[in-house]
């Protein structure tokens, strides 16, 4: 194991740098079915992430990133666990995230980042990106998709189907994967291969930064944070 986070509560991230407006509360898991398809209930606790700014208010300045401190090499198993608690919203994660030129992804030489979308996707920062449980317009809900991109430069470079259901009708807790391996990327939830995609590029993007975001006003919790090498 490379790094490992059980996400019981807010303690478990005190040390996690917050980008933006991010509230932090603990969600209480049962017992028995409670844990979701296949996994099972463990009567723990688990992190809750939401937004601490009304959306309608503030708009896209609602939403916000929480990274790791660790910065992660390639060649990795990303996996944790997700459970909708109330929406629409949108849920993200980031990996390989570093600064442009090598620059490491907090340095002051970067330019700060509040929340905003546009500050990761077309700022001086590289990552990749997928975004899941994409309930927050209208659009999205109607025909749901999981979505990978990378930047600077926001492409769009694979898309899959999204099986996560609303919040409503979750039933617990749900496993997400990504394996980052060189240039080839996968995304599964519950072990249902959603898509995956090979990096054409020279250069694809290596180890980097693993970063969290929601959109408001979402509200979710995570446990379970595990990163293995392949």
């Amino acid at each position: 194991m490379i790094h490992s986070n059980p996400l019981r509560g807010p303690a478990d991230v005190a040390d996690w740098v917050a980008e933006g407006p991010v509230q932090f509360g603990t969600h209480e898991v049962g017992t028995g079915d409670d844990g979701g398809p296949g996994l099972g209930g463990d009567g723990t606790t688990a992190l809750v992430l939401s937004g601490s700014l009304d959306a309608e208010e503030h708009g896209d300045h609602a939403h916000w990133t929480l990274w790791c401190p660790k910065e992660l090499p390639d060649h990795v198993r990303i996996s944790w666990e997700f459970l909708p608690l109330e929406e629409p919203g949108l849920a993200m994660v980031f990996f390989a995230a570093s600064g442009h030129g090598g620059e490491d992804l907090f340095s002051s030489a970067l330019a700060p980042r509040a929340g905003f979308y546009p500050q990761y996707h077309s700022g001086d920062m590289d990552a990749l990106h997928v975004s899941y449980f994409r309930h927050k317009h209208a659009s999205e809900r109607a025909f749901r998709t999981c979505n990978l991109r990378k930047s600077a430069g926001f492409e769009l470079v694979a898309q899959g189907a999204d099986p996560l259901p609303p919040a409503g009708d979750a039933d617990g807790f749900y496993r997400m994967e990504v394996i980052k391996d060189g240039p080839r990327v996968a995304f599964s939830i519950n072990e249902l291969l959603l898509f995956e995609w090979t990096d054409p590029s020279a250069e694809p993007l290596r180890g980097g930064y693993l970063g969290i975001r929601q959109m408001a006003p979402l509200k979710a919790a995570y446990r379970n944070l595990s990163v293995a090498p392949l």
